[in-house]
């Protein structure tokens, strides 16, 4: 399979990490989003939106929206759980994900990384929801390991992505002690370096 992606968007990552942690064989292709190349013609033709990542699968399918394509890749893995409740609750950490976190921690990291915005240019609703979501994901793990249960799943891997960069987004995580220790256990679990 091929992967469009930008290894700067967490949302691509998502996807070249599910691989690698499951040997998944793929072909990486780098899309840089800040040059305008996901609104190419060529592009377009395979996913409309616009958008990474997206996967061209062997047989010409193609698959949009990180987490649909983590979900897909991931099915009969460990990091789905074999009980159906517990992969509901999974998924219902996925969706939570794209419009309650990501919107807000990712957002303002873009703004500030790539837009070079101070934080104090940042919307403030913005800050405020993120540090909400971050307040959940806190009270969540200091009650299991992992964002549903004892082992990471795919709700870690989606989460992840970006609440271990919120500090590159102005978010202060001193105050959030079960978050820093489960960023430490899932990029472990996942296999991936430490960010700095």
């Amino acid at each position: 399979m091929k992967i469009y992606g930008d290894t700067n968007s967490g949302n691509c990552l998502k996807v070249k990490w599910v691989c690698d942690r499951l040997a998944l064989p793929y072909t990486w292709i780098s899309v840089d989003t800040l040059k305008g190349e996901t609104r190419t013609t060529e592009f377009l033709r395979l996913n409309g939106a616009g958008q990474v990542p997206t996967v061209v699968f062997d047989d010409g399918r193609v698959l949009a929206q990180s987490n649909a394509i983590i979900r897909y890749l991931a099915r009969g893995s460990d990091l789905i759980p074999a009980d159906d409740f517990a992969a509901a609750k999974m998924d219902e950490w996925l969706f939570w994900e794209q419009y309650s976190h990501e919107p807000y921690v990712a957002v303002c990291r873009f703004q500030m990384v790539y837009l070079g915005k101070a934080a104090s240019d940042l919307d403030p609703d913005k800050i405020k929801r993120g540090y909400f979501a971050l307040a959940r994901m806190e009270h969540q793990l200091a009650l299991t390991p992992f964002m549903v249960g004892n082992a990471v799943t795919l709700a870690d891997v989606a989460l992840l992505a970006y609440t271990r960069l919120a500090h590159q987004g102005g978010f202060h995580l001193d105050g959030y002690a079960s978050i820093r220790r489960w960023i430490t256990e899932a990029e472990r679990a996942l296999g991936l370096a430490p960010v700095r």
